[in-house]
């Protein structure tokens, strides 16, 4: 069956061509990972980053990914961050898809001067993997000790 002659909002603007696909797809993996990709480095105990839950505190408290570090996106600033070194990666995340925070979070570090990538999903696509909230009342806040 041949698709070349169907036009429908799908079709009617062309794909671009694979070179150019595989550097689009190539580079968009320097700004963002996965729930799965996350999960699997918070388990080796050592992940190389600090994932950073940029929600509200009242959010966090009622459930957030394991490990992480609450610094909402509008508190994002260079004195929060003061004791991670320059070069600690961070990972951020909010509500899902239908959340920037996680957007406002990332544009923030970048504008710091830090390493930053976007956990795409959110605590959406935390639990749509099947993974578990922490419910912890006593959730962390940014701080050194959270560098890893």
């Amino acid at each position: 069956m041949s698709t070349s002659h169907v036009t429908n909002a799908v079709t009617a603007v062309p794909a671009a061509d694979s070179a150019r696909a595989l550097d689009h797809f190539q580079t968009s993996l320097q700004f963002e990972t996965d729930c799965w990709d996350v999960s699997s480095a918070l388990a080796s105990g050592a992940p190389g980053f600090v994932l950073l839950d940029v929600r509200s505190p009242a959010l966090f408290a009622r459930g957030h990914v394991p490990g992480a570090v609450n610094l909402p996106h509008g508190k994002l600033v260079a004195s929060k961050l003061a004791d991670f070194p320059a070069d600690t990666l961070f990972v951020t995340y909010c509500a899902g898809p239908h959340c920037n925070g996680a957007t406002r979070g990332a544009i923030r570090l970048a504008q710091l001067g830090r390493p930053v990538k976007i956990m795409i999903g959110g605590i959406t696509g935390w639990i749509d993997e099947g993974f578990e909230l922490s419910t912890s009342a006593s959730f962390r806040t940014a701080g050194a000790q959270d560098a890893r």
